[in-house]
């Protein structure tokens, strides 16, 4: 099989305006303004592809081929969306492109209305049950491995421990964070995978060495590279069910109150955490966070756990289609039908934590399958979901404690730099064909997870949030 590799690179000049904050509700026009410049400099795709004869134009790519490589038997949607190769936003349909050498970014829609670009880091750190006690240590960690997006929520409870290490990160900057519980090994495997990070973008063979982690490095030490160092960072929050509202103005003051929590002056996405309401209080509170994004305050708007249902509300609504939909996605539950809409949509999609895949309650024989994959590649188990991820086209956002070694380990091996460690990590078409048919619709249910909803909510073990309506 022929390996397609593509990435799309979004060449962007964000002046000073973009992110300007006026904290007083009374000068948001002039914040609308400052936006509508900076959104007026955004350049457009460029569109890179192996080999160099490929058509720059995604018109001209075989996107048949590039699904089939990226599930095999995918669920069709057919009839959901007809005419042009174009969703009414103006953003091409297939987003979700798989790419076997993966560049750190990934570009997303965001700004006013929606309609320029900004950067997600393609692999994250979720703060999903790690204790309140260990956030602050890592959240350390991880921006020491290089990691620049922090994937936050009110349900997690340690919005305020996160906010100690971001103020001393940026106000001084790596060297302003405290370490001095850490062995010196631990310290330069950080280090080491920073740095490796860094190499492996420069040289990605998808970027053509193009595509750099620039943007990812933190700006020079001290007060004076706070700025450069906070436009590195993404920073993602998750508007919990309990904050959803039929109010939008006490949404807003919700979100206000996360910024002024965090103190990170804005937030680079807020989704809702899970469909788990009623209709009236999704889309009330997805326009009130649409509102906040064309004033400035976050950057854009994304939803979690959400399925075909409450996606097509948001698309019937007639409002604008949500960034990025993050959903527990594994080879063990490859949600086809979801990922099929938002790749027709335009939708990032992202994957979230697969807290309880080993368990005794796991899918054994795929969960063997993958064990020896990993053996055989020198990998964690933990590194093929990230891997398997992010040569899906999926934003990955794995999670890790502080409790022990293994864990803080675990913290660097799940970063970019640590699923780039060796080439040997790049999984080949046969390999991906391996672990995609391990597919056996591992439903949250079962799979014990309570990430945006409660015991009380799960029916069975069958139960999922993105079969809810």
């Amino acid at each position: 099989m022929t390996r397609l590799q593509l990435t799309f690179v979004l060449i962007s000049t964000l002046t000073t305006s973009s992110t300007a904050l006026i904290e007083n509700s009374d000068h948001q026009i002039t914040r609308r303004n400052a936006l509508a410049s900076s959104a007026a400099v955004a350049a457009s795709w460029v569109s890179l592809s192996q080999p160099k004869t490929a058509a720059a134009d995604d018109t001209f790519i075989d996107m048949n081929a590039i699904n089939a490589v990226r599930s095999r038997g995918s669920s069709s949607i057919a009839g959901v969306v007809s005419g042009s190769s174009k969703s009414r936003t103006g953003i091409d349909r297939n987003s979700i492109i798989p790419i076997a050498d993966p560049p750190p970014l990934l570009s997303i829609r965001g700004g006013i209305d929606g309609k320029s670009t900004i950067k997600i880091p393609r692999v994250g750190y979720s703060f999903y049950k790690t204790p309140p006690e260990q956030a602050r240590r890592c959240a350390a960690l991880a921006l020491r491995s290089g990691l620049r997006h922090l994937d936050v929520a009110t349900d997690y409870g340690s919005n305020e421990e996160i906010a100690k290490t971001l103020k001393d990160y940026l106000n001084v900057g790596i060297t302003g964070l405290d370490f001095s519980e850490e062995k010196p090994e631990l310290l330069e495997l950080l280090d080491a995978t920073f740095k490796n990070g860094e190499v492996h973008a420069k040289s990605s063979t998808t970027s053509g060495g193009a595509f750099r982690l620039g943007n990812l490095l933190p700006a020079p030490e001290g007060s004076s590279g706070r700025r450069g160092r906070r436009d590195a960072l993404f920073i993602s929050h998750k508007l919990s069910n309990m904050e959803q509202s039929t109010d939008p103005v006490a949404v807003k003051r919700t979100v206000k109150a996360t910024i002024s929590t965090l103190r990170c002056s804005y937030l680079d996405m807020v989704t809702i955490h899970s469909p788990l309401t009623s209709k009236a209080s999704r889309l009330e509170s997805y326009k009130a966070l649409l509102d906040l994004r064309d004033f400035g305050f976050i950057k854009s708007v994304g939803v979690c756990n959400y399925g075909v249902g409450p996606l097509q509300e948001i698309l019937d609504a007639n409002l604008d289609i949500p960034s990025v939909n993050q959903i527990e996605l594994s080879p063990f539950n490859q949600h086809k039908d979801v990922v099929e809409w938002c790749n027709t949509y335009g939708v990032a999609v992202s994957c979230s934590a697969w807290s309880k895949l080993s368990s005794a309650d796991g899918p054994t024989e795929g969960w063997d399958i993958l064990g020896k994959l990993a053996q055989q590649k020198g990998m964690t188990k933990a590194q093929v979901l990230v891997r398997w991820a992010c040569q899906k086209g999926y934003v990955c956002v794995p999670r890790s404690a502080s409790t022990s070694k293994v864990e803080r380990i675990a913290i660097a091996q799940n970063s970019y730099g640590g699923v780039n460690a060796k080439p040997e990590f790049l999984f080949t078409p046969e390999e991906m064909r391996i672990l995609d048919t391990l597919d056996v619709a591992y439903p949250a249910g079962r799979l014990g997870r309570r990430d945006g909803w409660k015991d009380s909510d799960v029916t069975g073990p069958d139960w999922d949030p993105t079969n809810f309506i």
